[in-house]
């Protein structure tokens, strides 16, 4: 007989610092009502019988087309003002996985990277190809004006005229001339989060699954590629132990691999998942300045949202529980 497992979902919508802007209840409630439906859709679907990766897709798709999120509709710039998206999927039942980089016309990042794993030739296509690949199978293509926003638009000024590329995100205040815009809208400071989304689940029927979607970094240089679609770096699902999905100083997480680090821990030391996940953000990612977090769910159903930023955009539920969201620690 099938054993029935309660099936759970989890979500993040990137971490980073407090706004210095004072935070109204109205601008704070925006985003927990979006983190908020987008957990009952997928919970929803994993209540009727979906796979993990079926609702984790879902999940991300609904990440992607809400402009509150760097993901899709509403992604950063990069230095030349233009979009270049990422995004990856890991079905724990198989370890089979797909990703894409570098793509500026796919409307839905982590279809295409579902159809590189389903596809099952290649795991990870860039640029060029990648949008060539999602065309063939498909897939919606939209101009790269799609992805714009006026709020990202001013984002992307105000850092490049610092000659920064916003990667550090240590807790620091915004400026009072960066405390404008969507920043001021905001619970985290804008131009000090990092945007990435994702989401982990675990079905009824015991699979893991792992997906995550990004802009990547205001003011990146084109052509920079982080950890969000580097299977093992920011996403990585396997049954024998969690899924995975990072958002943060990508860089930092391509160094230590921290996706799958968490299941490596867990796998060949037997840590717990709250151990693995402790592990890496508060050790790990320190020790060489990385700075972000991690949504995981282990095979046992076990859940950590953990960062070592002010505050990580992340929900959750459990069976038919209600969703649970929150932005601060």
């Amino acid at each position: 007989m099938t054993q029935t497992h309660v099936p759970v979902i989890a979500i993040h919508g990137g971490a980073g610092t407090i706004s210095a802007a004072t935070t109204s209840p109205e601008q704070a409630q925006a985003y927990h009502d979006a983190l908020n439906q987008i957990v009952a859709a997928a919970q929803a679907v994993l209540l009727k019988g979906a796979s993990a990766l079926d609702a984790a897709c879902l999940a991300v798709e609904m990440l992607e087309e809400c402009p509150l999120f760097n993901a899709g509709h509403g992604a950063v710039f990069t230095h030349d003002e233009t979009h270049e998206l990422d995004a990856a999927v890991m079905n724990g039942a198989t370890l089979a996985a797909g990703a894409i980089a570098g793509v500026c016309h796919v409307r839905r990042p982590v279809r295409a990277a579902r159809a590189v794993l389903e596809d099952g030739a290649h795991v990870l296509l860039a640029g060029a190809g990648a949008e060539a690949f999602a065309r063939e199978h498909g897939l919606e293509m939209v101009e790269p004006s799609f992805f714009s926003t006026e709020a990202r638009r001013q984002q992307l000024y105000r850092v490049r005229d610092t000659g920064r590329v916003v990667t550090d995100h240590d807790g620091a205040s915004m400026t009072a001339t960066a405390a404008t815009s969507a920043a001021a809208a905001a619970p985290l400071d804008e131009d000090r989060k990092m945007g990435t989304v994702g989401a982990v689940a675990l079905d009824m029927h015991g699979h893991l699954a792992a997906a995550t979607s990004t802009g990547g970094m205001t003011n990146k240089r084109v052509g920079r590629i982080g950890d969000s679609p580097l299977i093992g770096a920011g996403t990585y699902a396997d049954d024998r132990t969690a899924a995975v999905s990072c958002t943060g100083s990508g860089e930092m997480f391509i160094r230590v691999a921290a996706a799958y680090d968490v299941c490596a821990r867990m796998a060949y030391g037997g840590a717990t998942l709250e151990a693995a996940t402790h592990a890496v953000v508060q050790q790990s990612l320190p020790a060489i300045g990385g700075t972000g977090g991690l949504i995981a769910v282990d095979r046992h159903g076990n859940l950590s949202l953990a960062f070592n930023t002010e505050g990580m955009y992340r929900g959750h539920a459990r069976g038919n529980e209600a969703p649970q969201t929150a932005i601060f620690a």
